[in-house]
């Protein structure tokens, strides 16, 4: 969890135990759901990034050298929302593979679209037919990332999707 995170879960504690002193529980309830999906929301995050990191990892280093980037914060337009979050890239040579994954935080930032929890991209520099964004949904027993497009299948984004990905990129 950033710093930025950090402040705010404690801002939310205090803002839960505010609202209970003061007799309104469906303020405190709110709060609660909210910090509920924020927690689900940075697991979701933190898997996706910590699985294309042991990805790239995997990748012989004898054979292929990569740049890794992690930007924290960042910020990203989906759907006309402000996505406030995190970004990956990695590099080789003039190739270059992203992935940034968000949620809005503000009413200013705008709302999440079809009941998503939070929004994802993968960008293929220079293979645009290959861009993704996924989103996060609640699913039966735990949130899942789904293609937008395919969202209501049962095509669940895996760490499968993820080395496709990752195979592309390199061009293996």
């Amino acid at each position: 969890m950033n710093e930025l995170d950090e402040i705010w879960s404690q801002m939310l504690e205090t803002a839960i135990a505010g609202s209970e002193a003061v007799g309104r529980g469906d303020v405190a309830d709110y709060l609660r759901l909210k910090a509920t999906n924020d927690a689900i929301r940075r697991r979701s995050v933190t898997w996706l990034f910590d699985s294309m990191i042991e990805i790239v990892a995997e990748a012989d280093p004898e054979f292929v050298r990569f740049s890794v980037e992690r930007v924290e914060p960042h910020n990203f337009a989906f759907r006309g929302a402000n996505m406030a979050g995190s970004l990956l890239r990695i590099r080789q040579g003039v190739r270059c593979l992203t992935l940034e994954a968000g949620w809005t935080r503000t009413p200013s930032d705008g709302f999440m679209r079809g009941g998503a929890l939070a929004h994802a991209r993968i960008t293929h520099f220079g293979i645009p037919r290959e861009n993704r964004d996924l989103i996060l949904v609640r699913g039966n027993e735990f949130p899942e990332w789904y293609e937008a497009e395919k969202k209501g299948t049962k095509d669940v984004f895996s760490s499968g999707d993820l080395r496709r990905h990752f195979a592309v990129f390199t061009g293996y």
